[in-house]
């Protein structure tokens, strides 16, 4: 395992170099450049994979690619939280890979500790795989019940009720407008930059009770990020458990989960196109906790009392792909049956705009027909 983990960190400290030294501008991330940067962080998985299967073997590379391919599902429900926010923050998109990119930095952190405390736990006894299996079914249930609740409520989430919103306001004094791409202003900087705010603004900000001692000011952006990386720890109490079922060894959990985690950026914008589009992802990836939830149960069972199942590396890969493959079939197939339903109407007038313009056109021909 000394090879891999110097192999896995060359990867992931030269991953993180060209992302860096790729998206230092701040620019809208189109569709074009996330779907390639989404193709070459795929790449960069399955070379990684190929290795594995290299020096480890088959079930070295299956173990990674299905934990991969799972945190990579799982984390398109957390990808939805995170467009939520930006739009609540009302974060431009010029700034929002720069936001990512420090929030996959702590993801990196808060993941590594995570997973070298829940494989330990797995090597205790069979019992806390059992444990672990029905907390990820816990998550599977809660996770449905959210989803439905979203298709009927339609509520808008109020991050100004958020833990981590509320921590920032208490450590630091927020700006209460953007400053360009910067986390953190100084001090000595707001005499210039309080003559683009009103007398309101300015008073409610300094009767933050963090001004008076404060060093360093918090801007909106970085109040987002902290609401962003906190998620992303909830996030990861379902998601750390689910990959942890696939292979308890730490460095293959950890590896699968980080290479997912790096590709999350370009995935973001990627799903904000297309988020319309796969409506039955998500009920997929449920399905794909609940098959996790039973593989760790029944396996734990085996190994405990003799009766159960074991599901092999490879075939836990082939149910994973098959679910979430199937997912974006129906998908597909979904939005072509509601495009056939849609009914097509006359160019002529295919949107009001045009309606109203014939409209107009003809009131003012009768007008003159009357003055003739």
């Amino acid at each position: 395992m000394g090879l891999d983990l110097i192999v896995f960190i060359v990867f992931m400290v030269a991953a993180l170099v060209i992302d860096f030294k790729a998206h230092q501008q701040d620019q809208v991330v189109t569709l074009k450049s996330a779907g390639l940067w989404s193709i070459f962080w795929v790449g960069t998985a399955l070379v990684f994979a190929l290795y594995l299967f290299w020096h480890d073997g088959k079930e070295s590379m299956s173990l990674f690619l299905t934990g991969y391919v799972l945190e990579k599902a799982l984390s398109v429900d957390n990808l939805f939280v995170i467009m939520a926010i930006f739009s609540w923050f009302k974060i431009p998109d010029i700034y929002r890979h720069r936001v990512l990119y420090y929030g996959i930095l702590g993801a990196i952190i808060f993941r590594l500790i995570f997973v070298l405390i829940g494989s330990g736990l797995m090597h205790l006894s069979g019992y806390v795989e059992i444990l672990f299996g029905l907390l990820v079914g816990y998550s599977c249930v809660v996770m449905l019940k959210n989803q439905n609740q979203e298709e009927s409520e339609h509520k808008e989430e109020d991050y100004s009720q958020h833990m981590a919103y509320k921590l920032v306001y208490k450590f630091f004094p927020v700006y209460p407008k953007l400053v360009g791409h910067d986390f953190f202003i100084k001090k000595s900087e707001l005499q210039n930059l309080e003559k683009n705010l009103e007398g309101q603004e300015v008073n409610a900000f300094h009767h933050q009770s963090a001004f008076e001692k404060a060093k360093l000011i918090a801007t909106p952006l970085f109040l987002c990020l902290a609401v962003i990386e906190l998620s992303d720890v909830m996030f990861a109490f379902d998601s750390v458990p689910a990959v942890i079922a696939v292979s308890k060894e730490p460095l293959i959990i950890y590896s699968a989960m980080m290479f997912a985690i790096l590709g999350l950026r370009s995935l973001y914008f990627v799903l904000e196109v297309l988020k319309g589009y796969l409506v039955y992802l998500e009920k997929s990836v449920v399905v794909v906790l609940g098959f996790i939830s039973l593989k760790l149960i029944l396996g734990a069972t085996k190994h405990l009392f003799g009766f159960g199942l074991e599901i092999s590396p490879t075939i836990s890969l082939y149910i994973v792909l098959g679910v979430l493959g199937g997912g974006v079939l129906l998908s597909v197939l979904k939005k072509q049956e509601s495009q056939e339903k849609t009914p097509h109407t006359d160019s002529k007038f295919e949107n009001l705009e045009q309606r109203l313009s014939v409209v107009e056109q003809k009131l003012k021909d009768l007008e003159g027909k009357q003055k003739d």
